[in-house]
């Protein structure tokens, strides 16, 4: 089923649980090595006809779009006006505003960015019960009912229907270069990371590839890669304070940024049994995930965000043991589809995940949307 409006949503979800049918929901599905299993449904509902630019005022730095606009083109159309939302998620070539949201994606501009939670103004979710629910609005600092959008982002679909997002937009900084700078060890690089983010320099990104990623990325060694914006003043000073580093820019300063940004769905396209952990830490055990790892490794080390690309679910699955008792947040992201009944994706959840599940039998009782969708838990 392709709805085409916000209201046939609705309609659609409202008859489906009225009948007691299961429901897969999704956008283009372009993430489906994401995530848990979901089970068997009656239903397959998608939000790529939601196709809408419902408002967008360039000199409120605010857009409003329905869910299934392809996040390429909110990322062209307001590059029109030199503006943009930082989120630089994976998949963004083929996902939707909604799955990008649904999901909770963001990339290496999240140290200065933040997440969708951050940029996220206003949602229209559709429920189950056939209801259009307004969360938010068009205004920046507008906070009414914000807390029930933030219920949907990174939930996966199963709580209800994303249908329309409002984000708040960031003006293109004037100009960009980004830095690399080589070293030998982990150490080293980490003590330079340090050094930045204690200085006056407040880099859009700074990510740390270990030297099997830094090699797919066409570098060496471990590979601290930052990417400052600003007016001509900013950017020169950030030359003189990273003079050891190799500056780039223009054409070559994309490329990089984008191999970083897609590191994922390059990799599965060249693994199809291949699994990615993700370890939400801080930022001093930046340097202690990556050195646990054996394999290409991606680290957000301004935020303490850790990525393991790893061949097969299994050493994925062996390599989370040692995390979970070291006490690491961590989850396998993305695995192929075919084997992820057999892996424990989210061993580790916490005592959030009694308050998820009472969320959960609030907006769906019966348990018919994306069942398992959530990492297998819910």
């Amino acid at each position: 089923m392709t709805p085409q409006t916000p209201e046939e949503l609705a309609e659609a979800l409202g008859a489906a649980a009225a009948a007691g049918k299961t429901i897969t929901l999704g956008g283009r599905f372009s993430k489906q090595h994401m995530g848990g299993p979901v089970a068997p449904s009656a239903i397959t509902l998608t939000t790529a006809g939601l196709r809408r630019v419902l408002e967008y005022e360039p000199s409120d730095l605010t857009i409003s779009l329905e869910a299934g606009v392809p996040f390429a083109e909110l990322r062209r159309l307001t590059a029109e006006s030199r503006q943009m939302v930082p989120l630089d998620p994976p998949f963004s070539e083929e996902g939707t505003v909604g799955g990008v949201v649904a999901a909770n994606l963001s990339g290496p501009r999240r140290r200065l960015y933040g997440t969708a939670r951050d940029l996220v103004i206003g949602m229209k979710f559709a429920t189950l019960d056939g209801k259009l629910v307004e969360s938010g609005g068009m205004v920046v600092k507008n906070v009414a009912g914000l807390d029930m959008a933030k219920l949907m982002i990174g939930s996966f679909g199963t709580l209800a229907a994303i249908a329309v997002v409002n984000f708040k937009l960031a003006p293109m900084p004037p100009c960009s270069r980004s830095f690399l700078l080589r070293f030998a060890s982990s150490q080293a690089a980490i003590s330079a990371r340090d050094a930045i983010l204690k200085s006056v320099l407040q880099p859009a990104a700074i990510d740390l590839l270990n030297p099997l990623a830094a090699g797919w990325a066409g570098q060496e060694g471990y590979l601290l890669a930052v990417q400052a914006g600003g007016n001509r003043a900013v950017i020169e000073r950030y030359s003189r304070e990273l003079k050891e580093a190799r500056p780039v820019e223009g054409e070559q300063e994309e490329a990089l940024w984008r191999s970083i940004q897609n590191f994922t769905p390059q990799f599965l396209a060249g693994h199809p049994e291949g699994a990615v952990v993700r370890v939400s830490g801080t930022l001093t055990e930046v340097q202690a995930v990556l050195e646990s790892m054996s394999v290409a490794a991606v680290a957000r080390a301004g935020s303490g965000v850790c990525y393991g690309y790893f061949p097969d679910g299994g050493s994925a699955q062996a390599w989370m043991k040692e995390a979970c008792q070291r006490g690491w947040r961590a989850v396998i992201e993305f695995a192929p589809p075919a084997g992820k009944e057999k892996l424990d994706l989210w061993p580790s959840p916490g005592g959030e995940l009694e308050v998820m599940k009472r969320v959960k039998r609030m907006f769906d009782p019966n348990y018919l949307l994306n069942r398992g969708r959530l990492y297998g838990r819910i």
